[in-house]
């Protein structure tokens, strides 16, 4: 048997679990199987959302677990998760996929005891569920250190981009979920796992909700630094306009009377210099007392 083959019996099923098949590989399954070659290959190709099926004498699962980093700017689904596709029945069970996983391989290695397909199944199920839970307190404690740092009036240490992409992975993350939720409440089991396939869907439940408020809060986050930044400029602009409209005024009559024409009146004066300065002091006055009335400044 290849390396990336694994083969695991139990009492009364067997597990396969194949990691980053080739294309011989897949066709030898197919036909090992009697399952069509589509849906096979389907198992390692990029960018298939989770979706359930019944193939002939199989059932078809594909669902995404999280993969990425917690630092990592990500905007895609391939870019945050990967998946694993499931084929079974009441015999079997073949799981697929391209990249390796650690709690697949924690499973396969423990001494774990299935008496049926479905609670291995279930058993996956769940800790592929479990990936998204860290990440879910990443974006929260993220969430928290960004607003910290805004209504610190620390703007310039936030990136606009670090923004977006926690918006992004935020709605990317809950609508898989919500996909994965949906492909979940499809799958029939036996009474006796009912109760362990709830558990999951409760935990689904709860990241939902944990990702759509993590979402709302990277919203108005975002908003709210859009808001404030607005705000800055506008107080800045505001500022260079009082001082426009100190100066102005002044800069017009020294453009004025620092014209060298030989003929002007008032040259000849012999206090001009003190009148002129005395003159711009009075309009500055006038001006600061028209702003103050106005709530300009």
């Amino acid at each position: 048997m290849a390396e990336n083959i694994s083969e695991k019996s139990f009492e009364s099923f067997d597990w396969l679990d194949i990691k980053g098949p080739s294309e011989a590989q897949l066709e030898d399954i197919a036909k090992k199987f009697d399952l069509e070659f589509f849906p096979v290959k389907d198992s390692v190709e990029h960018g298939h959302l989770p979706k359930v099926e019944k193939i002939k004498n199989f059932n078809f699962i594909i669902l995404r677990a999280y993969t990425a980093n917690e630092y990592d700017n990500n905007s895609s689904v391939e870019e945050l998760s990967n998946k694993v596709a499931f084929f079974y029945n009441e015999k079997q069970l073949i799981t697929i996929h391209r990249t390796p996983f650690p709690f697949l391989e924690n499973i396969f290695k423990s001494d774990l005891k299935c008496t049926s397909v479905y609670e291995l199944l279930i058993r996956i199920f769940k800790e592929i569920v479990l990936t998204y839970s860290a990440p879910s307190q990443w974006q929260t404690d993220q969430i928290d250190e960004v607003e910290k740092t805004i209504f610190l009036k620390q703007q310039n240490k936030i990136s606009l981009e670090d923004l977006y992409f926690q918006k992004a992975e935020t709605r990317i993350t809950k609508k898989l979920l919500i996909l994965t939720q949906n492909v979940i409440n499809k799958v029939h089991v036996p009474e006796e796992n009912s109760s362990a396939l709830e558990d999951v869907k409760d935990n689904l439940v709860k990241l939902i909700l944990a990702y759509e408020e993590a979402m709302e809060d990277a919203i108005n986050l975002m908003n709210t630094f859009l808001s404030v930044t607005a705000q800055k400029n506008n107080d800045v602009v505001k500022l260079l306009t009082v001082f426009s409209a100190f100066f102005l005024p002044l800069t017009f009559l020294v453009g004025v009377y620092g014209m060298n024409f030989k003929f002007m009146p008032e040259l000849e004066w012999k206090y001009g210099y003190l009148y002129a300065i005395l003159f711009m002091f009075v309009m500055c006055v006038f001006i600061y007392i028209w702003f103050k009335k106005k709530n300009i400044i």
